[in-house]
């Protein structure tokens, strides 16, 4: 589930350290057991099927936080920097560091290359605004989990009027991403 909800989701989502975590040693302890199985049993292929499988899934879900990372990097700084005390971080320890070093790296490179040969006025650039933002208007898939009411949503550029809807457990809805953000953190949808 966090895997596809961090596939489909335009922004970056909450870090899942705990659920990693927990994967790689249900990996490891898979590993152990199929050392000490049988070679030519049956279940050892499929076993090591499944382990290649998780280990996929696993890996496909950091690479797409670093894709994130790596597209919106200022944005997600920036919104690291403002979040209130005791609010949950977005980045894993080891995803800050990437980002910031991340951050360093691509003003060094703008200044070694371009900035340095530019007029002297023109030698600034605010990443913030050169950046992409993720683009929270985008629509998504999503299946209810668990049956929400009154879901304000919001109205179409050219329309004035807003309207609630209620979502039934199982149905499947596509919708605005910006409408259903918090019901995805809270994990009463899931993106599909």
């Amino acid at each position: 589930q966090a895997w596809l909800n961090e596939k489909f989701a335009p922004e970056l989502l909450e870090s899942r350290p705990e659920v990693i975590e927990c994967v790689v040693e249900q990996l490891d302890h898979m590993e152990a057991n199929l050392k000490r199985a049988k070679r030519g049993d049956l279940k050892v292929s499929v076993h090591r099927m499944e382990i290649e499988r998780i280990r996929y899934v696993l890996s496909s879900y950091l690479r797409c936080r670093l894709a994130k990372i790596e597209k919106f990097f200022p944005h997600i700084l920036e919104k690291e920097k403002s979040r209130a005390e005791g609010e949950p971080s977005i980045l894993s320890p080891e995803e800050f560091a990437f980002a910031k070093e991340y951050m360093a790296n691509t003003e060094t490179y703008l200044k070694d290359v371009a900035l340095k040969h530019m007029p002297p006025n023109l030698q600034k650039v605010s990443l913030l605004k050169s950046v992409p933002k993720p683009n929270l208007d985008s629509f998504v898939f999503l299946r209810v989990l668990e049956r929400q009411e009154n879901i304000l949503v919001e109205p179409e550029m050219d329309e004035h009027r807003e309207y609630t809807i209620d979502l039934e457990e199982g149905s499947q809805h596509l919708i605005r991403y910006r409408t259903i953000a918090p019901l995805v953190a809270s994990g009463a949808v899931q993106l599909i």
